[in-house]
């Protein structure tokens, strides 16, 4: 559910710590896109395999000032006051990738991934699993998204240097919150939706202008992306926009979801997603309730996957895991018991194996095959419950 982003420290008494290099054999490149300049745009950033090129300059982690403020206003009472913090401590650090790093073409097409981020973060707080699934050979878009859900997002308006911010919206005193995270999560789902036809007009040749004028030729991009090898993948709030997703749009094959906060789903939905989901969870998040509506569609598909990472948190899935020392992490809720690189290792590999599966990919992913019916360490088939505090 919401992510308290704020309760952040980069320094620990071990010293600083940084976001993991991909594993994969690959090089990650990344560059921001946006669309569009109304709020029925689209603004992402983009992870992809790119060609190695030494001295890269590495993008900050927070890539403006507004997003600490965001991340405040999104945080629930106390916790506001560690904004201050979180920018002074998070504000220099980097994500390991080559900012509009030269992408590397492939004949064969990379298979692509459209990311759905929590309540109360941004496009870039998923950097270390959405990198690391690049370094593997997938083209990642990571949405920010602006139904409100985003700590802050912006759009450009058409007018030269106008800028229009949409901040994060809590629940309108006396709604019912049901029916405000429903209308977030159809137009989040649709947003992804609409990245995925951009990416199909993209492999037609079509030309698509990004208004940030990157030093980024989206171009580069035709013939080398298999547009018909797509999936959807979230956390939190993220996870069920992928189920969503699978729903407005067919083309996406399949679903991965972290941590899945199943809540602003409709039940009369849930016969619609027929394509297979991986659900990956946290030890100490999912209530029966929402457990319940996953094991509703694995019982319908046998190639629909439940399991859950043993010593993990809900913050284990994002990057402020890697971003908080191991006793702060613990008092903050930021990590769990398990090493937070084994925890990325377990996802990682699970979602790949999946992909393959389910993309048709000639690739060698279902070595981890084990992964997907909870074999390995810190691992369970289905999913324990525990009552959620978010």
């Amino acid at each position: 559910l919401t992510l308290l982003p704020s309760r952040l420290s980069c320094a620990t008494m071990g010293g600083t710590l940084a976001l993991p290099a991909g594993q994969g054999p690959h090089p990650v490149g990344c560059t921001d896109v946006m669309v569009g300049h109304t709020q029925q745009g689209l603004f992402f950033r983009l992870f992809y395999p790119c060609e190695p090129r030494t001295g890269a300059e590495q993008p900050l982690w927070i890539p403006r000032r507004e997003y600490c403020s965001g991340l405040g206003a999104a945080a629930q009472g106390a916790q506001r006051w560690l904004t201050p913090l979180a920018s002074i401590a998070l504000g220099s650090c980097r994500v390991p990738v080559s900012w509009n790093g030269p992408f590397r073409p492939c004949s064969s097409g990379y298979p692509l991934i459209i990311f759905s981020h929590g309540l109360g973060t941004f496009r870039t707080l998923y950097s270390s699993i959405c990198l690391e699934l690049a370094s593997w050979g997938f083209v990642v878009a990571s949405l920010e998204h602006r139904d409100h859900s985003a700590c802050t997002t912006y759009l450009c308006r058409a007018e030269a240097g106008q800028e229009q911010w949409i901040p994060y919206q809590q629940v309108p005193p006396g709604q019912k919150e049901f029916y405000f995270r429903k209308q977030q999560v159809h137009q989040r789902a649709e947003e992804c939706v609409r990245a995925l036809q951009l990416f199909w007009d993209l492999s037609r040749g079509k030309a698509v202008p990004n208004v940030l004028q990157q030093d980024f030729d989206l171009s580069v991009l035709q013939g080398s992306i298999d547009v018909s090898k797509a999936a959807a993948m979230g956390h939190s709030f993220g996870g069920v926009t992928a189920l969503l997703a699978l729903v407005k749009e067919p083309s996406f094959r399949c679903a991965v979801a972290l941590d899945a906060w199943m809540f602003p789903l409709e039940n009369s939905l849930y016969p619609e997603v027929l394509s297979p989901v991986l659900f990956i969870n946290s030890e100490q998040f999912q209530t029966p309730e929402s457990v319940a509506k996953m094991e509703r569609l694995s019982s319908r598909n046998s190639q629909t996957k439940i399991i859950t990472i043993l010593g993990s948190v809900h913050q284990s899935h994002t990057d402020f895991t890697f971003l908080t020392g191991r006793l702060l992490g613990r008092i903050l809720s930021a990590r769990g018991t398990l090493d937070p690189y084994k925890c990325l290792q377990i996802t990682s590999r699970a979602a790949l194996a999946f992909l393959q599966r389910h993309l048709d990919l000639e690739e060698d992913f279902s070595r981890w095959d084990e992964l997907l019916e909870g074999v390995g360490d810190s691992l369970v088939p289905g999913a324990p419950c525990s009552r959620s505090r978010l």
